[in-house]
């Protein structure tokens, strides 16, 4: 990610938190202008106080304020720019866009009301003075994408990036892993889903005979996050919940349960609290069909006699993934995807704990007896580990990172493009800045013009 933008990207939401009240209230002033555009004081007095509040700001209060500003000034160019280029970004991609980042923020205050009240102001609200700063951060987004899409880097210019880093400020790599797996998903019998099934359709008897659904769900639903809530989801917006579960669920009236639905988690039965517009909040009783003993013990021997064959050379990896491997990283050979970075490596800290405690005991090369694990839909499964490769703490180097450096240099030469678009295109566009900002230690040219 190029650092120009990021700081501005995440401050849509937060910094409403301030736009109530204030203990360093300032009367708003225009501060800057962008050909058609302004900046007021409050956009910077808005970001600056949520970095403050996140404690992790460096530097004088002064020099955060000048680094929000050139974030604000390089956004403002460039939906300048996209309304020369007539790049459109569409109400229904805002309203997406705005649902999907509200819907973290409901997730992380715990309900809809918890957000409205510490906001002061009502979901529709909300939505509505953000949707402005949403569509131009996208219009942004596109035209800073446009921008760069066509930087690369070569081999010779990778190295030359590297030989210009100073020995002493060469990034320390920690010890990092790439590991492949085959996986067996034992197959749920026909009795146990039906089992389920029964189940829970008795749990929905006792609801509709007069039972607590809340404390029902607290005592049976699987559901780990939601289980000690009585069930209670919080509030979705559509395309966020899994689609059977969506397609049931925005049907129901207040207070209504509805008949027993499957998806890939299992069995459920909803309950709607309530509906606000394009979200709703429900609880539901989770049931989880299991893998038997048996099932699970034949699984395992499979991959017993797999990794027979792939000791004795008699099949490569490649082909045993191919053959084998009931996971969705077939088509990758098996190599486990990082969540946090989505590539191949993986440092200690990221590894699954059970992963990290077969893997620390492995050679580079080596196949691991088959482990247990819980898929992605918590169902029980065993995998065999390849650990393909394996770092030990080092500075950077050309032989061993040359993915990393390549990345870094690509991001240099993006920040060089972006740089050398930044100054032609303010000179070409008219750019005000107030007095108390002009003296900024900016990192780009913005002609500093009265």
């Amino acid at each position: 990610m190029i650092r120009y933008f990021i700081l501005i990207i995440g401050f849509a939401i937060s910094s409403l938190a301030f736009s109530q009240e204030n203990e360093e209230y300032v009367i708003d002033r225009v501060v800057a202008v962008v050909g058609n555009s302004i900046i007021l004081e409050s956009d910077i007095q808005n970001q600056y106080l949520n970095y403050r509040d996140q404690r992790s700001i460096i530097g004088s209060a002064r020099d955060i304020k000048c680094r929000i500003i050139e974030e604000i000034l390089f956004q403002k160019l460039m939906v300048a720019q996209a309304e020369v280029d007539s790049v459109v970004v569409s109400d229904i991609q805002v309203e997406a866009d705005l649902d999907r980042r509200l819907s973290g923020f409901i997730q992380q205050f715990g309900s809809q009301e918890k957000m409205e009240e510490y906001y002061g102001k009502s979901l529709i609200e909300i939505k509505k003075e953000l949707h402005e700063i949403v569509h131009e951060q996208m219009l942004a987004q596109q035209v800073q994408s446009a921008i760069v899409s066509n930087v690369d880097v070569t081999p010779s210019e990778i190295r030359t990036f590297f030989k210009s880093i100073p020995d002493d400020s060469l990034q320390l790599i920690t010890t990092e892993y790439v590991i492949a797996e085959i996986v067996k998903n034992p197959p749920i019998s026909i009795e146990e889903k039906l089992r389920v099934k029964e189940e829970l359709n008795s749990i929905r008897k006792r609801i509709l005979d007069g039972s607590s659904f809340s404390t029902l769900a607290i005592m049976y639903s699987q559901d780990p996050g939601s289980a000690s809530k009585g069930g209670e989801l919080g509030f979705y917006g559509r395309g966020q919940l899994y689609p059977e579960f969506e397609a049931v669920a925005f049907k129901l009236k207040e207070g209504e349960i509805s008949n027993v639905l499957e998806t890939e988690a299992g069995y459920h039965i909803i309950q709607m609290i309530a509906r606000k517009g394009d979200y709703i909040n429900v609880r539901h009783i989770l049931l989880t069909p299991k893998v038997s003993p048996e099932d699970l013990v034949k699984a395992k021997k499979e991959l017993d006699s797999v990794a027979i064959l792939l000791r004795a050379d008699s099949i490569t990896f490649i082909e045993a993934v191919s053959r084998f491997s009931e996971s969705d990283n077939v088509n990758n050979g098996g190599l486990i995807i990082n969540p946090y970075t989505m590539s191949t490596t993986f440092n200690a800290e990221q590894l699954d704990p059970q992963v990290s405690f077969v893997i620390e005991k492995m050679e580079v090369g080596e196949i691991s007896n088959p482990v247990p694990m819980k898929t992605e839909d918590n169902k029980d499964a065993f995998r065999i580990l390849l650990l393909k490769s394996k770092t030990i703490p080092h500075k950077a180097n050309l032989v061993e990172d040359y993915t990393k450096i390549r990345e870094w240099a690509l991001q240099n030469k993006q920040m060089s493009k972006m740089k050398e678009w930044i100054e032609d295109k303010a000179k070409d566009t008219y750019v005000k800045i107030i007095e108390e900002y002009r003296t900024c230690n900016f990192d780009n040219d913005w002609g500093n013009r009265e």
